[in-house]
């Protein structure tokens, strides 16, 4: 009995040879199981970090519409790990034998990889950063779903001595009010482990409808770290800034908007830019018989109708300038659009619209101030666009810009509606009467008062529009932010001829004196002294182009720190402006 197949012996015997069977074991077998599910699963793991990283440096999008098993086209990020595992066998095994239940292509776990990248990129800026101060660049958007977004960057001297822009967080926020913006960029900071008493200056783009906001975060924000200075940021278009202060004046922002619906209705098609091309050869050659036009080579060049366009300098003013130049050219074309019977009635309409606004008194008085204004100020705007700025220079600009205006406004009422006049006769435009009395067709007739015709277009427009650009100009460009700029430009190595000790102590002991201590200060002339004889006589530092090329040379030149004003001095200084 104890030798047959099912006897107690025969069991004992088969459990002490798998009791010695170690391989077999439960433990060991699942062991192995989960050490070659570790390893597949951390190759997929690998494959999407991989698809994320070149996406996100190439700045595609990682979705598709239709992401099902039996589309064509999954979206850039699926279609990129079909691609990778077309490649390697390894991928392509452990990609289709993925469990059901596996989400490492899913949209969250594709956020989670962003956000560790994003993580890790803010971690290396904040060690670049180091212990030194920095400046805050901010700006807001609204995207595609109709949500604020903030992008705040740091511009800062790094521990090697060199300038640095970095782009730090893109932030939702739930609405513009600058408290809500100002709490945004704290908690940005905090949790890059940045204090909001380290910003040494602060600049925001301004040129949209949150003009107001960004003064009151300007002034929140002083108020918390008086040496955060607003300077203007040069990347933003300062004519885009002009141009929405002037906006606050209604009947220039409705003139701007009309201006555009005109140059849109013209410049619509290859055929209406034809004819606006053969109606402009057709006025100059009628200007040139009349000897109203010069002609020669080069002159009367034909052009086109420009749009403006917030990305391109400039475009503003250009689209002013070719609208008054093609005036004449512009309403034959919209007179022919009228009364062409072949068009549908709404083009026929958009055409006529638009000339009824062009002849109207308003839109050609306008189109003349703003030319005249975006004249002065333009030299400014393509001053402040360049890539190596000579700060001195471009403060005199705006100093000589600011002069301007103002005798624009003192003195420009006559000449301006001389030439209005002159224009209005030309294309036989009805003149309103200037003592007559003012109809604002916005108010009941119970509300009118005696205001004349020529009061309104020479205070309620003229006057208040160039007030808005003086105001916008003063505060990007105060006081305090041109003596601070005058007083820096002391250290560019362009300007050493008029380096002045005095005055960079000035600026040390007015605008930060909380960066350096009082032995700092009392030894910060000796050292000044160092810098001038240095920076004039290195053969590596003389050819410096400007004070952050400088800050370069001086990083890369060895052996300078004890001869040339102490790097650290340099970089606090460089860090505010």
């Amino acid at each position: 009995m104890g030798h047959t197949i099912n006897s107690a012996h025969n069991f004992a015997i088969s459990c002490v040879a798998d009791l010695s069977n170690k391989s077999g074991h439960i433990e060991n077998v699942i062991v192995k199981g989960n050490k070659k599910a570790v390893v597949d699963a951390r190759l997929r793991l690998k494959t999407s970090i991989d698809a994320i990283r070149w996406l996100t440096f190439q700045a595609c999008s990682f979705r598709g519409h239709d992401e099902s098993s039996e589309s064509v086209n999954q979206g850039n990020f699926l279609e990129m790990i079909k691609i990778l595992a077309c490649y390697n066998k390894e991928v392509k095994e452990v990609v289709e034998n993925a469990p059901g239940n596996a989400k490492y292509t899913s949209p969250p776990v594709q956020k989670e990889i962003l956000n560790a990248f994003a993580r890790k990129v803010q971690k290396t800026i904040r060690e670049e950063i180091g212990n030194n101060k920095f400046c805050i660049i901010v700006d807001e958007s609204r995207d595609t779903s109709k949500k604020e977004q903030m992008a705040i960057v740091v511009r800062f001297v790094d521990k090697e001595g060199f300038i640095r822009e970095r782009f730090l967080d893109l932030v939702h926020v739930k609405d513009t009010a600058a408290l809500t913006l100002k709490n945004s960029i704290c908690c940005v900071l905090s949790d890059n482990n940045l204090s909001l008493q380290d910003v040494r200056g602060q600049g925001y783009d301004r040129a949209s409808n949150m003009r107001g906001e960004w003064n009151g975060l300007k002034a929140l924000i002083l108020k918390e770290c008086p040496y955060a200075y607003y300077v203007h940021c040069m990347a933003h278009q300062l004519q885009l800034a002009l141009v929405a202060a002037s906006r606050e004046v209604f009947e220039v922002h409705q003139f701007l908007q009309d201006a555009i619906f005109t140059i849109n209705v013209v410049s619509v098609s290859a055929k209406r830019n034809d004819d606006l091309i053969a109606e402009q050869a057709a006025d100059i050659a009628r200007q040139v018989d009349l000897g109203e036009l010069d002609s020669g080579r080069g002159l009367n060049q034909i052009g086109t109708l420009q749009r403006p366009a917030d990305t391109r300098w400039s475009s503003h003013y250009k689209s002013i300038c070719s609208l008054a130049r093609m005036f004449g050219a512009t309403l034959s074309v919209l007179r022919s659009l009228a009364n062409d019977r072949s068009l549908s009635v709404y083009a026929r309409g958009d055409a006529k619209g638009s000339l009824t606004k062009l002849l109207s008194f308003d839109f050609i008085f306008i189109l003349h101030l703003m030319k005249e204004i975006m004249a002065i100020t333009d030299t400014l705007c393509q001053a402040l666009q360049q890539e190596s700025l000579d700060i001195l220079n471009a403060l005199d600009l705006v100093s000589s810009t600011k002069v301007l205006i103002q005798k624009l406004r003192d003195t420009g009422w006559e000449p301006l509606l001389q030439k209005v006049n002159s224009f209005c006769q030309k294309y036989e435009v009805e003149l309103p009467d200037m003592n007559g009395r003012y109809v604002d067709l916005s108010k009941s007739r119970k509300r009118h008062d005696n205001t004349t015709v020529e009061h309104h277009y020479r205070f309620d427009i003229f006057t208040v529009a160039i007030d808005q650009q003086l105001q916008e100009l003063n505060s990007r460009f105060s006081e305090q932010s041109m003596e601070l700029l005058t007083l820096a430009a002391g250290l560019d190595p362009r300007n050493s001829n008029s380096f002045d000790i005095g005055e960079i102590c000035i600026l040390v002991e007015k605008f930060y004196p909380a960066d350096f201590s009082n032995q700092e200060r009392d030894q910060l002339k000796c050292q000044l002294s160092h810098y001038a004889i240095d920076v004039c006589n290195h053969p590596d530092l003389h050819i410096s182009s400007s004070l952050a090329d400088l800050t370069r040379r001086k990083a890369l030149t060895s052996g300078l720190c004890t001869s040339v004003m102490r790097k650290q001095e340099l970089k606090r200084i460089v860090s505010g402006i």
